[in-house]
């Protein structure tokens, strides 16, 4: 197995692999990015093509190598990962056998829905419990091909039929309960999509991870639409219906078009406008909008007309600038939404697409109209309200922009807006609690960053030993605090025992403790994270590390509830002579 992932990652780079994602740009012998899987604007992603290996020293605070990376980016299981990894690389896999429940419950959950979608699919074809929908569609404009290329399906107003064909395909009731698409009642289980016209849910990579049904009765009182619960597969908030289809054409046209409906994706889609997704639910969620940053760094929300859909595109404005994204509004005076546009006036709609409104100026347009701009009062609520999102706008000359904007809307001197947004900063700091006696102090903070970066400019230097041999008379394992970097400092000295002339890199990982690996990763790294050490001289930071090793030491003797005996003082004493020599050496360096 392990000779199988060797192989593998010597055929896939790991900065072309990682790069055909996400941009990197070099910073000395390592590559660094925004890490891609939280929000952030300073790089904190680094890449090592040297050992093969990514770590993230922001939010997510995670690492590891090709595989891991995949995994993170696509949210799927290792061996998923290692399949598609094999074929990339043309390695057959053989011999390749370990236990991966979550994949094997994936696979099995992927194959229900495929069965499922085919059984939709046949009673909206070929049966007449489907031509009801069949009807339904034609009605709506969508034709053969889409309906094909969507896979498309009806469910029959039955109460069994899906766990009746699931059962003859030998999968178990409680199987299909897991997938979501039956339901267990209290002395039977029964079908979840009744009487519905069955849309396919599918993620970036093709797989049907749920359904989306829509009622055509239209004076039935349930609700128009139904959804597959979470299950492993199906997370509302990650999914964008028509993703997999629209991936690519976003990627070459640099734009998206967002939309809160199945038919609001199906229906331009079919007259050529293939960069469009639609939301899950009636809110933009940061995890789609982060899904889409993959592709695009351009967006714009088409959503339905009505107050919902304003009030939509004011709540996702916060997380659209959190992640730097350029976003417009595309609305529409002659329909609710974009399925009715297009079906009213295809022209118009398509003239709508490419007249977009910067997504502040829609906000200023919308406040105009909730508020009035006669009356003193609606002024200052226009005011009070645009502002709190003036403030959170990161790049100064776009937030000059609407400044001056707002200032001639609400006819009043800029620093007026300037002094209100002052205002709404301190507001915000108010309610921000005060730092509690449980977080770490900056020197304590210090003292571990010291640690990592000292450590990391060994193993990152062209010749590991010359800096090593530089400071092991001055510092040894017990000065470091973290028992982990204590064994990567013996190792280190063992190592050099055995083999004196030459510092293999590879050979001493493979020597280190495999639950050393992770930590070993952080710490090569490191250095090249950011610049948190004001000085390379490397022996100033061995003596800082003494530092705070001796007072670390200190602290321990003096705060034990222990008398403090003459023995313990002899000791103290010694240790603050100590102290007292190291910080004058500092200085001197």
């Amino acid at each position: 197995m392990d000779n199988t992932l060797e192989e593998i990652k010597k055929k896939i780079d790991i900065i072309d692999f990682i790069g055909s994602y996400i941009t990197l740009k070099k910073s000395g012998r390592n590559y660094k990015a925004v890490c891609p899987f939280h929000q952030e604007k300073t790089p904190s992603f680094v890449i090592s093509p040297e050992r093969q290996i990514w770590h993230c020293f922001g939010a997510c605070g995670d690492g590891g190598d090709i595989f891991k990376f995949l995994m993170k980016w696509e949210n799927i299981t290792f061996y998923e990962a290692l399949k598609e990894l094999a074929k990339k690389a043309d390695v057959k896999l053989k011999n390749v056998s370990f236990e991966d429940r979550t994949w094997k419950q994936k696979q099995k959950l992927v194959e229900i829905n495929n069965l499922s979608a085919q059984y939709y699919q046949y009673i909206l074809e070929k049966t007449k419990y489907g031509k009801k929908a069949v009807d339904y569609l034609i009605n709506r404009g969508i034709n053969n091909q889409i309906i094909n290329k969507f896979q498309l399906g009806y469910a029959p107003q039955s109460w069994d039929s899906l766990r009746s064909f699931l059962r003859l395909k030998h999968h178990d009731p409680q199987e299909v309960v897991d997938a979501g698409l039956i339901i267990k009642g209290k002395s039977d289980y029964y079908d979840r999509f009744r009487g519905r016209l069955i849309f396919p849910i599918k993620n970036p990579r093709g797989e049907i991870i749920g359904f989306s049904g829509r009622i055509l009765d239209p004076k039935a009182s349930e609700a128009k639409y139904i959804n597959t619960p979470e299950t492993l597969l199906y997370h509302k908030r990650e999914t964008l219906f028509g993703i997999d289809l629209a991936k690519e054409t976003i990627k070459k046209s640099g734009n998206v078009y967002l939309v809160e409906g199945e038919f609001d994706m199906i229906a331009p889609y079919q007259f050529g406008i293939e960069n469009i997704v639609a939301i899950k639910g009636s809110a933009v969620t940061k995890e789609q909008l982060m899904l889409l940053k993959r592709y695009v760094n351009k967006i714009n929300l088409f959503l339905d007309t009505d107050a919902a859909g304003e009030e939509a595109i004011k709540r996702s404005i916060e997380e659209i600038e959190n992640l730097d994204l350029e976003a417009g509004v595309v609305s529409v005076d002659f329909a609710k939404d974009p399925d009715e546009a297009i079906r009213k006036d295809l022209p118009k709609f398509k003239e709508a697409l490419k007249n977009p409104v910067p997504i502040y100026d829609f906000l200023l347009n919308y406040l105009q109209k909730k508020y009035s701009l006669i009356e003193a009062f609606g002024k200052k609520k226009i005011g009070e309200e645009m502002v709190a999102y003036l403030d959170k706008i990161k790049n100064p000359i776009i937030q000059s922009h609407y400044i001056k904007r707002l200032a001639e809307v609400l006819q009043v001197s800029e620093s007026i807006i300037n002094s209100l947004i002052r205002k709404s900063r301190f507001k915000a700091k108010q309610k921000t609690s005060f730092r509690t006696a449980k977080q770490e102090n900056h020197e304590e903070i210090r003292d571990i960053i010291i640690q990592k970066y000292l450590l990391s400019l060994i193993f990152q230097n062209d010749n590991p030993y010359q800096v090593f041999e530089k400071i092991d008379q001055i510092i040894d394992a017990d000065d470091f605090s973290f028992p982990a970097h204590q064994n990567i400092w013996r190792l280190m000295i063992e190592y050099k025992k055995t083999n004196p002339k030459e510092f293999k890199l590879q050979e001493f990982v493979n020597a280190l403790a495999i639950e050393l690996h992770p930590v070993f990763d952080e710490v090569y790294l490191f250095a090249s994270h950011e610049q948190v050490i004001e000085t390379k001289n490397i022996k100033r930071i061995a003596y800082e590390l003494k530092r705070y090793s001796i007072k670390r030491e200190i602290t321990s003797l003096v705060s034990t509830q222990e008398d403090i005996v003459e023995e313990k003082r002899i000791k103290i004493k010694e240790l603050s002579r100590q102290l007292n020599q190291v910080e004058k050496t500092i200085v001197l360096l």
